[in-house]
């Protein structure tokens, strides 16, 4: 940062320093210094000697300088001609006083032109300031950090960093540090600073040649390109003149151009008068400054925000400047050469407030979805009214998932405590089939409309369009409100097992998912919670918890589940019991069945006993059953320390040991399918969608909100590979992993677990 107690110089003969000055060289002087020299008997200041320091020099010592040597500069000058290499070429372009003044000019955002290895390049300046510290010196060299556009992206030399310092960020080798004399604006004269600040090549939103444009004649919007820009005017290349017919040329008015091109809609953009249709003010006279809308762009449709309403340049038709939810804008808020609004580039779009809807996704004429939800009746009749002609969805494959699921206002609209159930249902049913026949099996009258809600408003448009509104949501919990499971289910946040259960076992009777046996008895459940008697783990993966409960609680599987949900073990939700579990993408659960062939974990054989005082031994293995054939049991069971323990026979098929045909042991496992993660009351979920490590998703129901009280709910769907990569490491390299540090959002699959989704390759419905 310049110092603003000091006076800088450039040195413009070559002073009796021999080696120290040159012509060229930049000086400072302290100005309390130079006021007294001016004040005490120096009658003559232009013969008069200034002490003066070399700026980026590493001596402390001062020099003796006549003032008639030297010329004063701004501090701002100084720091532009400090960036050049040598004290000549400062010199020089000392001299070139329109280049420098017009280098006082740049800002960021600006459009120039860059000298790079004997060509020029077009880019944007992101970054304006020092690259290097000079700690001795009141300032420093300024350099103009440059992203490249267009073609010119890859020939530059940096990624917005230097000596390992990021100034600006871009694509790697798309940015160039360069110093004034190699830049130049597209437009100089709208940089000089004699020009007003709000002229209209200043807010040419940085045309090039070259650039498409969109461009008004006679108020209608046409398309072309930019041959060149001269003065208050734009030279550009037409798609179709005023006649129609295509090619052409036509000059028109910097401010009646927009750089980028407004995408067709139903009529031109701007037009003298709104077509002659019966009440189409009905149409959006209840849209307002941040309703959510949607607009058609060619053969799709965007979706956006309202951010302002009105006539600009005095036009009679009413526009609406949207902010929309992709870059398929063409500014930052600014059209017609003023600023209406701010948003991030090309987010922009102005449009004919006719030509605006309310968004579909939302199924509501108000800015707000979620404030007033239909009533039950209303909804019923809905699923009522279109139950015929629904058709089952299969869920979302992995090369769908990029298309369908991943973005903003995707997955399930959380509103009013929902997160447990949204997760829940999204984990289930997005991109697993594990669980459809909970959508299709014959249930009673009573429960029909519960099954239809989940099967046509939910299920169905979350695999075929990725997004379920929250009406619909609230609509399921107001119809388990109606069946009386809980007076609080539309208004307070459940446990996910809570819900599971009320809708699995309650409302559509489905077979229960898990059958244990313990004491000769069989229990049945839906989710299972893993209890522990003693924590001896310290880094425990989800197989190794499992076999641990089984093994506290002697259970064993009285059959293979089709899905297995694992609740994590907690002291209550707030209270976890490990810093991190790592997720076993593949459950191993041949040795937690009670009936059906195993194999001796020693020489692989047909197992005979299982030995449970051997399970917490270490030497064998540090997951599974400790089971043997007869033989490896005698041998291990030999040494003095085990002596003591008592094997136990397993339940092998008879028909299995009467068969004289050698048989290959087949292990049951099952495969990860989703985690539900929940922190500080709110539940998320992770989706492992494909076979490769990084096909993992993250999806939260409440991931923003637009507006406050009166708002709603914003969900959304990202990729997250950083996952596979952290299953990758060692268990030693994740023990050292620090939480807070842990990549994207890595850290809440490891840390935050609460419920574990396992299915069957072999019982999904549509595999």
């Amino acid at each position: 940062m310049t110092s603003t107690n000091y006076l800088y110089f450039i040195v413009k003969t070559k002073p009796q320093f021999p080696g120290l000055f040159n012509a060229g060289q930049i000086c400072y002087i302290k100005e309390s210094i130079y006021n007294k020299k001016q004040s005490v008997g120096e009658r003559s200041p232009s013969s008069a000697k200034l002490p003066v320091f070399r700026l980026g020099s590493i001596s402390s010592l001062d020099y003796d300088i006549e003032a008639s040597n030297m010329d004063k500069l701004s501090a701002q000058e100084a720091e532009l001609l400090q960036a050049l290499p040598d004290d000549e070429e400062r010199l020089t372009w000392f001299r070139e006083r329109e280049a420098l003044q017009t280098a006082l000019g740049l800002t960021l955002g600006t459009p120039v032109i860059v000298e790079e290895g004997g060509e020029k390049l077009r880019g944007i300046i992101c970054y304006i300031g020092p690259i290097t510290d000079t700690p001795l010196d009141p300032t420093s060299g300024k350099f103009f950090g440059i992203e490249l556009q267009g073609e010119d992206r890859g020939k530059g030399h940096t990624d917005g960093s230097y000596r390992n310092t990021t100034f600006f960020a871009c694509e790697k080798y798309s940015g160039i540090f360069a110093p004034f004399s190699r830049v130049r604006p597209v437009v100089p004269s709208s940089l000089s600073p004699s020009v007003p600040k709000h002229s209209a090549q200043t807010e040419a939103e940085g045309l090039n040649v070259g650039d498409r444009v969109t461009y008004f004649i006679d108020e209608k919007c046409r398309h072309g390109m930019v041959l060149y820009l001269q003065g208050d005017s734009v030279k550009i290349s037409t798609d179709k003149d005023e006649s129609g017919k295509r090619g052409g040329e036509v000059e028109v008015p910097l401010h009646e151009v927009v750089k980028g091109e407004v995408p067709a809609e139903p009529e031109s953009m701007v037009v003298d008068s709104p077509p002659e249709e019966p009440d189409t003010e009905d149409l959006y006279t209840d849209l307002s400054v941040n309703s959510v809308v949607e607009v058609t762009l060619g053969d799709r449709n965007s979706y956006g925000i309202i951010r302002w309403i009105g006539t600009p340049l005095g036009r009679q038709e009413i526009m609406a400047g949207l902010e929309l939810e992709e870059d398929k804008g063409v500014s930052d808020g600014t059209i017609f050469n003023e600023r209406f609004f701010s948003c991030p580039k090309k987010r922009a779009l102005f449009v004919k407030l006719q030509s605006c809807r309310p968004d579909s996704r939302f199924q509501s004429a108000s800015a707000d979805p979620c404030k007033k939800m239909p009533k039950l009746e209303e909804t019923e009749r809905e699923t009522e009214h279109s139950a015929g002609k629904m058709e089952t969805v299969p869920p979302i494959s992995t090369e769908q998932v990029k298309h369908i699921l991943i973005g903003r206002m995707k997955g399930i609209q959380g509103h009013c405590n929902s997160c447990y159930m949204d997760a829940a249902l999204f984990s289930l049913f997005s991109c697993s089939s594990v669980l459809d026949s909970m959508l299709f099996k014959s249930t009673e009258p009573q429960d029909a409309p519960i099954q239809r809600t989940l099967l046509q408003d939910i299920v169905n448009p979350l695999r075929s369009k990725g997004f379920v509104e929250g009406r619909h949501i609230m609509k399921l919990r107001q119809q388990l409100l109606k069946h009386g499971y809980s007076h609080s289910f539309t208004t307070d946040e459940k446990d996910p097992e809570e819900f599971l259960t009320v809708i699995m076992h309650h409302i559509l009777a489905l077979d229960p998912l898990l059958k244990l046996s313990t004491g000769g008895k069989v229990q049945e459940s839906y989710c299972y919670q893993i209890f522990l008697d003693q924590n001896r783990l310290l880094l425990p993966t989800v197989q190794q918890l499992l076999e641990h409960s089984f093994h506290t609680a002697a259970l064993k599987l009285a059959e293979a589940p089709s899905c297995l949900i694992l609740q994590m073990p907690r002291f209550g939700k707030k209270f976890k019991m490990f810093d991190k579990i790592i997720p076993s993408l593949e459950l191993d659960i041949t040795d937690l069945l009670c009936e059906g062939p195993q194999q001796c974990m020693l020489c692989g054989d047909l197992a005979e006993l299982e030995c449970s005082d051997c399970f917490k031994e270490s030497l064998f293995s540090h997951t599974g059953f400790k089971i043997f054939c007869g033989k490896c049991s005698t041998q291990v069971h030999s040494h003095p320390q085990r002596r003591s323990h008592q094997p136990t026979a397993l339940d092998i098929p008879k028909a299995y040991l009467a068969s004289s045909n050698p048989h290959t042991l087949i292990r049951d496992k099952l495969e990860l399918f989703a985690v539900l993660c929940i922190e500080t009351s709110h539940y998320v979920s992770f989706i492992k969608h494909g076979p490769n490590s990084n096909d993992w998703i993250f999806f939260d129901s409440m991931a923003d909100r637009q507006g406050e009280s009166d708002g709603f709910n914003i969900p959304e769907v990202h990729a997250c590979p950083e996952v596979g990569t952290y299953l990758e490491m060692s268990i030693a390299e994740l023990a050292n992993q620090v939480p807070r540090d842990m990549k994207g959002v890595a850290k809440r699959l490891f840390c935050d677990a609460y419920m574990y989704l396992y299915q069957s390759p072999s019982m999904c419905l549509y595999r």
